[in-house]
C-alpha cells in the first residue's frame, strides 16, 4: 500500500531553543486510520500543523499525495481536511453556509448536493439553518468536521476530535470515521482517549518529547507488548505468597483472596501448567480463574514511562 503522507527528517526548533520535533520519519498509508498518541506537549499538534501548512518546519521534507508541502503548497493543502482542537467558527453564520464557504476556499465550485450529504452524515441537516452561536459544543465540533470535508479531501486530520463531547457523540464520530475510511479517505487522528485508538486505528504511532518512539500495527503492537494476567480466586485467603512460588511473577490482591500471575502471551511456555501443579501440591485451592489481556492504555503508559526513565 503506497504512502499518501511521507515525512522524512522533520524537525521543529522554536526561537526559545526548545525542540518540538526531533527528526521525525513516518509514512502514512493510503486508506488507513493512523492514531498518533502522546502526552500533552509531546509534539502531536505541531506535527499535524506542519503537514497542514500552518507551522513552518526547521528542516526535513513532507510529501502529501506526492506534492511537497512547501514547493507545491496549494496542491498539497487541497488534499487535506483539518479538524483542529479549537472550535473556531463564525458566530453569526448558518451551519450550511459554514460548510459551503469552506468548500469555496479551496476553489471548488458550489455543490449543494455534496454539502447536504456531508451534513446528513454528521446528523446536521436538521440544523442546517441554525446560527453557529446557538449550537452546543458537540454540535460545533460536528460543524468543524463538515467544514473539513466540504472540499472532498483525500486525507483527514482529526486533532483531538472528541475532546469535550459526550459518549454518544464520540460513538457517532467513530462510525463516521469508519465510513470515511471505507470510502478511501485516509484518517490521521490524535487523541487522549486510548480506547478511541484501540477501537478504530489500523496503526499506532507514539510520540514523546518530540520523538516518534514507536510505529506499529495495532494488533501486532498489542500482541508484541501486551501482557496477560491470570487471576485465581482462592478458596481460602493467603497472608503472603509462599516462597515455593518464587519462580513465578505473582501478586496477592483482594486481601489475599486473589492470586495474580502476569505472563508473556507470546512465549511458547507460559508457566501456567507448572504453576497450577505447584498450587495443588501446596494445597492451595481456587474457586475460579480468568485471564485478561493488557489494554492499549497500559502499553502506552509503559512505553512513555520507559522512555522517560531512559532520558533521565
Amino acid at each position: 500500500m503506497r504512502a499518501i503522507v511521507s515525512i522524512a527528517g522533520l524537525t521543529k526548533r522554536y526561537a526559545t531553543g526548545g525542540d518540538a520535533l526531533k527528526r521525525i520519519d513516518l509514512d502514512i498509508r493510503e486508506g488507513e486510520i493512523f492514531a498518533l498518541l502522546g502526552p500533552n506537549g509531546a509534539g502531536k499538534t505541531t506535527l499535524i500543523n506542519i503537514v497542514c501548512g500552518i507551522v513552518t518546519p526547521t528542516s526535513g521534507r513532507v510529501l502529501v499525495d506526492g506534492h511537497d508541502i512547501v514547493r507545491d503548497y496549494r496542491a498539497a493543502r487541497s488534499r487535506i481536511g483539518l479538524v483542529p482542537q479549537e472550535l473556531v467558527t463564525e458566530a453569526f453564520e448558518t451551519v450550511r453556509a459554514a460548510a459551503s464557504f469552506s468548500r469555496g476556499l479551496f476553489g471548488h465550485a458550489p455543490d449543494p448536493r455534496h454539502v447536504e450529504k456531508v451534513l446528513r452524515d454528521l446528523s446536521l441537516w436538521d440544523r442546517r439553518n441554525d446560527i453557529m452561536m446557538t449550537l452546543s459544543g458537540g454540535m460545533k465540533r460536528r460543524v468543524m468536521i463538515a467544514k473539513a470535508l466540504s472540499h472532498e479531501p483525500r486525507i483527514l486530520f482529526l486533532d483531538e476530535p472528541t475532546a469535550g463531547v459526550d459518549v454518544e457523540l464520540r460513538r457517532d464520530m467513530w462510525g463516521l470515521v469508519r465510513r470515511l475510511r471505507d470510502q478511501g479517505v485516509t484518517i490521521i487522528l490524535t487523541t487522549h482517549y486510548i480506547d478511541e485508538a484501540e477501537e478504530m486505528a489500523d496503526r499506532i504511532g507514539v510520540i514523546n518529547h518530540g520523538e516518534l518512539i514507536l510505529v506499529e500495527d495495532k494488533a501486532r503492537l498489542m500482541k508484541k507488548l501486551g501482557k496477560r494476567q491470570l487471576t485465581l480466586n482462592l478458596q481460602e485467603p493467603l497472608a503472603a505468597i509462599p516462597t515455593e512460588l518464587g519462580e513465578w511473577s505473582l501478586a496477592l490482591n483482594a486481601n489475599g483472596h486473589e492470586l495474580e500471575f502476569t505472563f508473556d502471551a507470546v512465549e511458547e511456555h507460559t508457566g501456567i501448567p507448572a504453576l497450577l501443579r505447584k498450587l495443588e501440591q501446596l494445597g492451595i485451592n481456587y474457586r475460579d480463574l480468568n485471564t485478561k489481556q493488557s489494554s492499549l492504555e497500559e502499553i502506552f503508559v509503559s512505553l512513555v514511562s520507559d522512555r522517560a526513565t531512559a532520558l533521565q
